[in-house]
């Protein structure tokens, strides 16, 4: 399937945008995607959040939050009437990540879309959802099933 092969090169041109940010501040690429990704979604501000919403591995998000905690980047802030919902919050010292990942971002964005309409641009984003959600339901309905399995051994 072609459109399966070439999603790399559209991941791989996005590092490539983001690399000098990454290198500037020091981060690796994940430890960037969970700042933009807080950023951008600051109603998903939990590593539980982070892992199912990126489709990340717990341990890689844990890592990064970590060391972007050492970096003085994010707080994790624990919350008094539960103690296992800990929101992770972006700190001051980040602010100029964000902003140069914001120009990185657009800057992609910009190239990725260049030579598409306005109306191309929102097919696009139309179709690329109906696929997103096409593949959440069929992961859905094969955990529930591998649940099912679990449950007959």
């Amino acid at each position: 399937m072609f459109f399966w092969d070439q999603h790399k090169t559209i991941t791989s041109c996005y590092e490539l945008f983001t690399r000098k940010v990454c290198d500037r501040y020091q981060l690796t690429q994940m430890e960037y995607d969970i700042l933009m990704f807080l950023h951008n979604n600051p109603k998903y501000n939990t590593a539980a959040d982070i892992v199912k919403i990126r489709k990340s591995t717990k341990s890689h998000v844990s890592t990064s939050l970590k060391s972007l905690e050492n970096k003085g980047l994010i707080e994790r802030i624990q919350s008094t009437r539960n103690k296992k919902h800990i929101e992770i919050v972006i700190l001051n010292k980040a602010e100029s990540i964000i902003e140069d990942g914001m120009k990185a971002q657009k800057e992609f964005a910009k190239n990725a879309l260049d030579g598409l309409t306005k109306e191309e641009k929102y097919m696009c984003m139309a179709v690329f959802n109906k696929i997103c959600a096409n593949a959440d339901a069929y992961l859905k309905k094969y955990a529930e099933g591998e649940n099912e399995k679990l449950f007959l051994l």
